[in-house]
């Protein structure tokens, strides 16, 4: 068991940990973002459809994600331990499970005709966000390798490489857009298809780049030797941890997948509007997701060797550090939300009074979350250290589809709230999650670990 650290030195640990997976989220919400601002001034109709089918992108990878972040305590844990063999099979059978995935999910969806007419968008938008859907879904392959390498090292805490990596990709996405969605230096102009492109190259080179520093820096897991043979036994483990991730992934990320198809039945301008609120709120949650990840591998490596005393202070230092970012981004939110909005407009857009108008309400209703948003993150994070999936899963789907979903659909139609309904629904399902999770982890798993440990001692 590690000496007893005080808080500060718990939160040091964390931020230590934490702040280059902040800034790797952030350089990762820093390409979407692009993407959206960069559209965003090619024209309203396109940004609608980015919006709506990236959503569906963001849906499949975040599904398809819950595999790697499977095996980010696993790896943790077994770093932890000495086990160099275990972290290996983890790691390789979590490239399995990722890929696995997309082999099963993807040629479906792309065989769909008029998929986003189906979802009930307008002419226009639907065959916008068609053309971008069928080149950009093929992303789903380097970025689910992505997240695979990136929750391998950092769980072995190397962190560093997935900010530099990270923002290196940023770079890339902007340049290839300013190319390719406007036409410059010569290239054709290709507006939403342009921006898939990107997507597609930013995350080849990404992944490219996280693979050669793996096999560079930690040699000895050789993850990439004999990566054809199976190993049945790690990818149970994998997938016993992973599946429920994937599943709780999914039913929150697809309940605001489903807010843009709700959106889009408002109106384009609703849709837009809806699409850079969203952004910003993405925004912030990086900075949880980021430090929630930080929370799953010091949670992982504490449960690892049995310390109960240190996994109890580090999950309280690090739910309060996540707090206050809610904090200040409601103040944010609240003060400024007019010249938030405008960074993603044209200022000669003449829909920009309507969009502003409409994206100023939802920034409001996203202020109600943000405290619901931090505290369900980080409990979540913390019960994906201590390897606790299944129940989270459960209380993921109550709480988005069961509260969520059918309060934003009430209050958007038959009660008359349009865009403001949609998004109150959303804060329920939030604090829905907050409070089941929250009580799972303090309230369930932390005094049964706490008697475990006063039992097994002498």
């Amino acid at each position: 068991m590690t000496p007893q650290m005080s808080h500060f030195a718990h939160a040091r640990a964390t931020l230590t940990l934490g702040l280059p997976l902040i800034g790797g989220q952030l350089g990762q919400f820093v390409i979407q973002v692009t993407d959206v601002v960069m559209i965003g001034w090619y024209g309203v109709p396109d940004l609608a459809a980015l919006v709506v089918a990236n959503s569906l992108v963001m849906t499949m990878i975040i599904f398809g994600s819950g595999f790697a972040w499977g095996l980010m305590p696993l790896a943790a844990a077994a770093a932890e331990a000495g086990d160099e063999i275990s972290v290996r099979r983890v790691t390789r059978m979590g490239l399995w499970a990722s890929l696995g995935f997309v082999a099963l999910t993807l040629p479906p969806l792309l065989l769909v005709p008029d998929l986003f007419g189906k979802l009930g968008q307008t002419r226009i938008v639907a065959d916008l966000a068609g053309q971008y859907f069928a080149i950009a879904a093929w992303s789903l392959l380097p970025a689910l390798t992505i997240m695979v390498l990136r929750s391998y090292l950092s769980a072995l805490e190397r962190t560093q490489i997935v900010l530099w990596a990270t923002l290196a990709s940023a770079v890339v996405n902007a340049a290839v857009n300013w190319v390719l969605i406007f036409g410059n230096l010569g290239f054709p102009e290709l507006g939403v298809r342009g921006a898939a492109i990107a997507s597609i190259g930013t995350n080849v080179v990404a992944a490219a780049g996280l693979a050669v520093y793996a096999r560079w820096r930690e040699p000895q897991h050789e993850i990439f030797v004999r990566l054809w043979k199976p190993d049945w036994g790690a990818l149970r483990r994998v997938v016993r941890i992973g599946l429920p991730i994937s599943l709780t992934s999914l039913a929150e990320t697809a309940l605001f997948g489903a807010s843009s198809v709700m959106m889009g039945w408002v109106g384009t301008q609703a849709l837009a509007a809806h699409g850079i609120a969203l952004q910003l709120a993405t925004g912030v949650f990086m900075i949880h997701l980021g430090l929630s990840q930080a929370a799953t591998v010091r949670a992982g490596r504490a449960f690892g060797r049995g310390d109960i005393a240190h996994l109890r202070r580090g999950g309280i230092v690090s739910s309060g550090l996540s707090l206050a970012v809610a904090v200040l981004t409601v103040a944010t939110f609240l003060a400024i939300p007019e010249p938030l909005i405008r960074l993603f407009l044209d200022p000669d857009e003449p829909q920009l009074p309507e969009i502003l108008a409409i994206g100023v309400s939802l920034l409001a209703a996203a202020a109600l979350f943000q405290l619901a948003d931090s505290v369900q993150v980080m409990a979540l994070g913390l019960l994906r250290g201590v390897q606790d999936t299944r129940v989270p899963m459960i209380h993921a789907a109550v709480s988005y589809w069961i509260l969520g979903a059918p309060v934003a659909l009430l209050l958007g139609f038959p009660l008359g709230l349009d865009g403001v309904g949609i998004w109150l629904g959303l804060a329920l399902g939030l604090t829905g999650a907050a409070v089941l999770m929250t009580h799972r982890f303090w309230w369930r798993i932390m005094p049964g670990l706490e008697r475990a440990d006063l039992a097994a001692r002498p």
